[in-house]
């Protein structure tokens, strides 16, 4: 049930906002087990006055091939877990579309089952879709 949000800079083609998407989460279902389907990327392009980042900060060099990437996951994982994850997806992000692992920043943050509604208005935590009904 992970949500992603990637910003970058404007200009890349379809084809590679796709495998963007698709490779941030071959690697979440990689590493975090995230099931089959479940995919949900938000991909926000700006103009490059509005996406600005330190290009040195706690690494770098960064390019303009920067992306951010921000993912909301149910469970938390632990530290292990994440470097698995970070490491995949800077793999398959460098062999997909040649982005350096410099220019690759993630941030992950995590919430409750009852912190999402997949439809209906029902919480996610839920196993009975008629258990509770919207007002």
């Amino acid at each position: 049930m992970p949500t992603v949000r990637i910003s970058l800079r404007k200009g890349k083609q379809p084809d590679y906002l796709r495998e963007l998407a698709n490779s941030v989460y071959d690697a979440m279902h990689d590493a975090f087990n995230v099931p089959a389907n479940d995919q949900f990327v938000m991909i926000h392009p700006h103009e490059p006055e509005e996406f600005v980042f330190d290009r040195g900060y706690l690494g770098g060099p960064r390019s303009d091939d920067f992306v951010l990437i921000a993912i909301t996951i149910g469970r938390p994982r632990d530290s292990q877990t994440k470097q698995v994850f970070y490491q995949r997806l800077n793999a398959l992000l460098g062999e997909r579309l040649g982005i350096a692992s410099e220019d690759v920043m993630v941030q992950i943050t995590t919430s409750e089952a009852d912190d999402w509604s997949f439809g209906g208005g029902r919480m996610g935590v839920l196993t009975r879709p008629d258990a509770v009904t919207a007002s």
